[in-house]
């Protein structure tokens, strides 16, 4: 096969080169034949920006592509298409052809993968990810948060919530850094998008301060018809000055001390972020809000509810008045 395919190729040239009419025929077999590869699996390829049709072919022939690299450039230009080839990284997959490998750099038909951040996830998590990627080319290992905001052009900006949680898809071998620039880029996006549809309900300033409200609320409900009523809560006592009292800051603000245990010394003891012992948001975002969060803190439910308690089934009772609430705490937490 190694040998028909090498002198169908052959006559490519001789068609190119002398003109014989008669070579199309065998041009068009060969075209259709499966290309040999040195791998049973899919072999990347990277074609620089600004490279030539020679090149290109070059590029093919070392990626493993057993194919006279002479051959693919005298295809090329036999096409008309070779000045359309588009810089990239693709995938030549086995039983791919010569005809379909120069339309999949035509079209741009790059080798993708998926990279996921998830809602509720803090900048450790993120970071890890993003770290443990085998798609990725590594450019933030040992970078602290900070040092890693820098490294996407927000040396500025804080770390904590600035990333989208979503499916990423990007090029493989693509920069860690480029997913990261592309989740804070939508996080700024989606963010201007719930500010511009803030209810007068709300409470909150500024966008900075719907990041920090809407991280909480991702924390405290996974239930999406709870989220709404979470914000509501959360506006009304930031309206009255009343103190959030939300465990989910205390836990953040242990950091890696968090044992998976929250204790009554940790809600007694200050620090910024104990929303026991303080009044108003903490200093940060405590996580990564989705979508449905950050339009909860700016478009709370209608409800003067100041408390809520778990049910037990993922979802939370929301009472106007300390009785209530502490009739629903021993109903759903101590069975009574």
């Amino acid at each position: 096969m190694k040998r028909l395919l090498s002198l169908l190729f052959a006559l490519i040239v001789v068609a190119v080169v002398g003109g014989v009419a008669a070579g199309w025929w065998w041009t068009g077999l060969a075209l259709r034949l499966p290309v040999g590869t040195t791998a049973d699996e899919p072999l990347t390829l990277e074609i620089k920006p600004g490279s030539s049709s020679r090149a290109v072919a070059r590029a093919i022939a070392a990626a493993g592509v057993d194919v006279p690299a002479t051959a693919l450039y005298a295809w090329f230009r036999l096409s008309g298409n070779a000045a359309a080839i588009k810089a990239g990284v693709y995938e030549i997959k086995p039983g791919a052809t010569p005809r379909s490998l120069l339309r999949q750099m035509v079209r741009g038909e790059q080798a993708l993968r998926s990279v996921i951040l998830l809602e509720g996830w803090n900048i450790r998590e993120v970071l890890a990810a993003v770290r443990a990627s085998p798609h990725l080319r590594q450019d933030i290992d040992g970078l602290s948060p900070e040092a890693v905001m820098g490294q996407i052009g927000l040396q500025d900006q804080q770390p904590e919530g600035r990333f989208f949680p979503d499916t990423y898809r990007v090029v493989k071998n693509a920069l860690a850094s480029s997913v990261l620039r592309q989740a804070a880029q939508a996080m700024d996006t989606r963010l201007a998008e719930a500010w511009e549809q803030r209810s007068p309900t709300s409470v909150l300033k500024t966008p900075g301060e719907t990041l920090i409200l809407a991280s909480i609320i991702e924390k405290e409900t996974g239930a999406e018809e709870d989220r709404s009523l979470v914000g509501a809560v959360f506006n009304n006592r930031l309206r009255i000055g009343m103190r959030l009292q939300t465990d989910p800051t205390v836990i953040y603000g242990l950091g890696e001390r968090f044992d998976g245990n929250l204790r009554k010394i940790d809600l007694l003891t200050d620090t910024p972020y104990n929303t026991y012992t303080r009044a108003g948001l903490p200093p940060s975002p405590i996580s990564m809000p989705g979508w449905n969060s950050l339009l909860a803190a700016v478009r709370p439910a209608d409800s003067k509810a100041l408390y809520f308690v778990a049910k037990g089934d993922g979802s939370s009772h929301f009472s106007h008045s300390l009785d209530e609430h502490n009739s629903a705490v021993r109903r759903y937490i101590l069975n009574r």
